[in-house]
């Protein structure tokens, strides 16, 4: 299989985006967030992405050149306007703002809304635990005009996949997790079906109701299924509840930035210092043996090792970074597709 670099997919994202219509600013935030996201091995928010956002662009859906702006704030909160730029710009912008307020207020609470995609979550709170703050990140509100799965013990679409994250600084990468609250995310199934693959069993099921790993029957009404069975149907809620109602974001939808699924999109940050309560030095150490005490642990039958959330996001880039990042023909293919309509050197 061909691989690129993230240097050779960097310069490809942020040509196409500025031929599209962004500023090299806004071009070089999103594009590097979406390389970072390749080399994680989150194949499903990377470079992909691409023919997407530049097929919104012309929908009218994401404002290219647009910049984020606080609407409301007080000395730890802040709401954010996105302007309905690419939701990458939007919300790392307000991460940085939360990591700042946070610093002199120890606490922060941002909300974020009138943005596209925002991608990988867990890229945001690995930015804010290199400045040693510890973080959520909580999305919702896409269930509003466009719900996609199922409440616990129903058979109609009420919510959708409601991405989560969390992270914590260790001396190390951060011990962090990002995680649809469905059994699996929405370009997963987006992914099986192009690659004519079947899901596992318990992710999905038919318009019926009836459980289903086929792709196929999802498209056609079917629905997600929260993870964890009651438990994860109400962190689900929790998401809800922390996202598009605590920012209000459905007020903040406008006409003709009219995404189905992102026009009343709301993000909610938790940002707060991760020595508040005893010295830094002093933390790290503990922080560390704890991973310690999770690495030490025999592996089960079928395991090789016992791993802490986000080791292999952190294991995946060191090989990407030295080996290259994979490039699948159902990846490749229409991002040269999209070089040879936007008239930019092919990769």
């Amino acid at each position: 299989m061909i691989t690129k670099t993230a240097e050779e997919l960097q310069v490809f994202g942020e040509r196409a985006l500025m031929a599209a219509g962004a500023d090299r600013e806004n071009a070089e935030i999103t594009t590097e967030h979406l390389v970072r996201a390749s080399l994680s091995g989150v194949d499903s928010h990377g470079i992909q992405h691409l023919p997407g956002y530049v097929d919104d662009i012309k929908k009218g859906w994401i404002a290219p050149k647009a910049k984020p702006a606080i609407l409301k704030e007080t000395p730890n909160s802040a709401l954010v306007t996105g302007h309905w730029t690419f939701g990458q710009v939007a919300a790392k912008w307000t991460m940085e703002v939360g990591i700042r307020k946070a610093k002199q207020h120890d606490v922060a609470v941002l909300g974020l809304v009138q943005c596209h995609h925002i991608g990988r979550l867990g890229h945001f709170v690995e930015i804010a635990a290199a400045e040693g703050m510890a973080s959520w990140v909580w999305s919702g509100g896409f269930a509003e005009k466009a719900p996609a799965t199922a409440p616990y013990g129903g058979r109609k679409p009420v919510l959708h996949t409601n991405p989560i994250s969390y992270g914590f600084p260790t001396t190390g990468a951060p011990v962090m997790a990002d995680f649809a609250t469905t059994n699996v995310a929405g370009m997963k199934v987006v992914v099986a079906r192009r690659r004519h693959e079947q899901l596992p069993p318990g992710c999905v099921i038919d318009k019926h109701g009836n459980p289903t790993t086929d792709p196929e029957e999802f498209y056609d009404s079917g629905m997600h299924l929260p993870f964890g069975g009651h438990k994860g149907y109400a962190i689900m809620v929790a998401s809800e509840f922390l996202s598009h109602i605590l920012v209000g974001s459905e007020g903040y939808a406008e006409a003709g930035f009219d995404n189905p699924i992102l026009a009343k999109q709301g993000v909610s940050m938790f940002v707060f210092k991760a020595d508040l309560f005893r010295p830094m030095a002093e933390l790290l150490q503990s922080a560390d043996e704890f991973v310690g005490r999770l690495h030490a642990v025999p592996p089960a039958p079928g395991f090789k090792e016992v791993l802490a959330p986000g080791d292999m996001e952190s294991r995946t880039r060191a090989v990407r970074e030295r080996e290259g990042i994979p490039m699948p023909d159902d990846i490749l293919k229409p991002l040269n597709e999209l070089a040879a309509a936007l008239e930019i050197p092919a990769l």
